[in-house]
């Protein structure tokens, strides 16, 4: 019953404070000229938006994705003394394996190249 009390009492506290910040908020309904961008009383000539390289999109996800795998393998070191030899071995065998396949992926995917 304590739960049910607490779910209740945690959902309504919820749905007070959404419809609070929605009837304060200060958005609203905005039609299409005056949202647009204005250039001297004439039509855009190009896009606002700026065209964005996927190249460097990928390469900064290369990047993340060996920076996490470098922070998994620093408890390595420090753990070689408390495991076996073998079971070390084999643990760092493994992690740089997955690392180095995921060097050989995105190598074949091309997104090493650095111009296309």
């Amino acid at each position: 019953m304590k739960i049910y009390q607490s779910i209740l009492t945690a959902s309504f506290l919820l749905i007070m404070l959404m419809s609070t910040s929605f009837l304060l908020s200060k958005k609203s309904i905005l039609d299409l000229n005056k949202s647009s961008p204005f250039e001297c009383g004439f039509s855009n000539f190009s896009s606002t938006r700026l065209s964005f390289s996927i190249h460097f999109f990928m390469i900064a996800i290369l990047f993340l994705m060996f920076d996490i795998e470098i922070a998994i393998m620093l408890p390595m070191f420090i753990s070689w003394k408390l495991m076996k030899i073998k079971e070390w071995f084999l643990m760092s065998i493994l992690i740089t394996s997955i690392i180095l396949y995921g060097l050989y992926h995105e190598w074949m995917n091309g997104v090493m190249e650095w111009s296309k």
